[in-house]
């Protein structure tokens, strides 16, 4: 296997990893209270100052890992840019891939501006990256499993509408507050993890089509 081609699937497997390790990593910083995936939001680990927030659902956020835990996201958004630009051509062709690959590119441009402008410093600018991420990232994998059988976003249709579908009516009940037993944390996470899933798969069949 060539340099190239480990990096291309790097991009994608290492993304998601890398999310879920920042989550938890800036998760350990809180003291008083302790962070509750099912509790708080993700974006409460990348709030700038200490106090009470939300009027919704008002919780006390104290995030001391702040900007470790944004940094890390814009990392993460690095690596989903340059695997979606390197595997370009190697995802296939069609409107249904290019379609995909401009979704995932508008999702993680929404993960760089919740990054760069926290909730607690620019609201308005957190909630639009915010949107990118639960419509346009979301969107990606649905396109996707309308790909033509012949490309590599092809062989993995079911999938790829399986997880879009799981992440769309994620980010339905998180909009509309219903938690299902896993609180509104856990429900924001199920519409920001599965695309993340979803690249990792991408990658893994990058990397398998490069074996062989």
């Amino acid at each position: 296997m060539s340099d190239v081609s480990k990096l291309k699937a790097f991009c994608f497997l290492a993304a998601g990893p890398l999310f879920l390790i920042a989550n938890i990593v800036a998760g350990l910083g809180w003291r008083k209270p302790p962070y509750s995936w099912a509790e708080h939001n993700i974006s409460d680990l990348g709030n700038v100052y200490c106090g009470q927030w939300d009027t919704t659902r008002p919780r006390y956020v104290c995030s001391p890992w702040h900007d470790g835990f944004n940094a890390s996201i814009l990392v993460v958004v690095a690596l989903v840019v340059l695997g979606v630009l390197l595997t370009w051509n190697t995802l296939g062709r069609g409107g249904a891939v290019r379609t995909a690959q401009g979704f995932v590119l508008a999702g993680v441009l929404g993960f760089a501006l919740a990054a760069a402008r926290p909730a607690d410093i620019d609201e308005n600018l957190h909630f639009l990256g915010a949107l990118l991420i639960f419509i346009g990232f979301n969107l990606g994998p649905v396109a996707a499993a309308f790909a033509r059988r012949d490309t590599l976003l092809g062989g993995m249709r079911t999938t790829s509408a399986v997880l879009g579908i799981v992440a769309l009516t994620g980010t339905v009940l998180f909009l509309a507050q219903v938690d299902v037993g896993i609180g509104i944390g856990g429900m924001e996470r199920v519409p920001v993890f599965t695309p993340l899933l979803w690249l990792a798969l991408v990658g893994w069949r990058v990397h398998r089509r490069a074996h062989r």
